[in-house]
């Protein structure tokens, strides 16, 4: 072939490559997410069916009970467990903050007098300097109260959201229970359906891949459970062998903002410390520092490894997943990423399974 009609083709792929990823994919991705929004509660059903299963064989073949009273015996204790769980911690934390709320002017008085301090330390240097200086720094101060005035915005409509989003929730939560119910009691029924209309081997290997894909995705589940109750259970005890008040309330705290990817715990820890520090309490901002060193150190050395052995990947392999995904969506990419690849792990190996065959 000569070498322009090469170059031809090379450019004429490039050019439908950026076409596709600048107007295909996005439609693709908004399908796939209209989808997934559509399914939630039945992907939330197939998930707790599979969490429940070996609780419901147990009160099946052990303790004699009929497969539908069973599986609601398990939701009932699961619910029962959880919402259990939730009301002592909520009781435990409505107690510190209310301890907190009346002993906070005693945290913000020092504070805010070192602040006044520095503003009047501030006028004196800043009449000092060149106009141009002046202006500019005026100018600087009127761009970070914008951005504040932006976040507090931002915040405010993400709390309506929150708020707003409750009732949908609520809704969906029913309708994963009812259908947990459901698929846990006819998960033969449905498998039958599923082998009868797809045409053979695609039946099969769909439903492996799937038994495949929901195993690991809930081993990954396991992963960062573990990772995020270490956390939690670490700065608990942290905070309380370092004297710090509502060491359970910003224990758990801190483990709920492990929860979301790029904040973590430095958004306790960090502006904790700095608090203190200004404060007066030099000590205990170090402390705090050293505690958020060893929980970070702790869960950089893990995350990676346990997250490894829960789906049977190479750390690297993991890493890469979380970095990509993180590039491509950003930070729902650091949990859709290993996800995807969990997807992609079942489907090679029922692949090469049934081609071994």
């Amino acid at each position: 072939m000569p070498r322009y009609l090469k170059l031809s083709a090379a450019t004429a792929t490039l050019l439908l490559l950026y076409l596709a990823w600048k107007y295909v994919v996005p439609e693709i991705m908004v399908i796939i997410k209209f989808i997934f929004v559509l399914l939630t509660p039945f992907i939330l059903a197939v998930i707790l069916a599979v969490i429940i299963e070996p609780f419901v064989k147990f009160l099946n073949e052990k303790a004699r009970l009929i497969r539908p009273l069973a599986i609601g015996v398990a939701i009932i204790v699961l619910v029962g467990g959880i919402g259990s769980l939730l009301t002592v911690l909520i009781f435990r934390l409505v107690k510190e903050l209310s301890d907190l709320s009346v002993s906070l002017p005693k945290y913000v008085n020092p504070v805010q007098d070192y602040i006044n301090h520095l503003i009047e330390q501030g006028k004196i240097f800043y009449f000092q300097l060149p106009p141009a200086v002046t202006d500019s720094f005026q100018e600087r101060v009127g761009d970070i109260t914008g951005w504040l005035s932006d976040l507090a915005s931002s915040l405010a409509n993400s709390l309506l959201h929150i708020v707003t989003a409750l009732p949908g929730a609520v809704m969906i939560a029913v309708v994963a229970l009812i259908a947990t119910f459901f698929i846990s009691r006819d998960k033969k029924v449905i498998v039958q359906f599923w082998l009868k209309y797809i045409p053979a081997p695609w039946g099969t290997r769909t439903i492996t891949m799937s038994r495949e894909a929901i195993n690991a995705f809930l081993g990954y589940l396991k992963a960062q459970f573990v990772l995020i109750s270490l956390t939690t259970i670490q700065s608990i005890v942290g905070l309380q062998l370092i004297g710090a008040d509502y060491a359970l309330t910003m224990g758990l705290l801190i483990g709920f903002f492990d929860l979301i990817p790029v904040l973590g715990p430095a958004s306790i820890y960090l502006p904790w410390a700095i608090w203190s520090f200004i404060s007066g309490h030099t000590s205990f901002a170090i402390k705090l520092l050293f505690i958020y060193a060893l929980v970070w150190g702790v869960r950089q050395v893990l995350e990676a490894r346990v997250v490894a052995q829960s789906l049977g990947l190479h750390p690297l392999a993991v890493l890469l997943a979380m970095y990509a995904g993180l590039k491509a969506l950003g930070t729902a990419g650091l949990i859709a990423g290993p996800i995807l690849l969990i997807v992609i792990q079942a489907a090679v190996k029922v692949y090469f399974t049934s081609r071994d065959k």
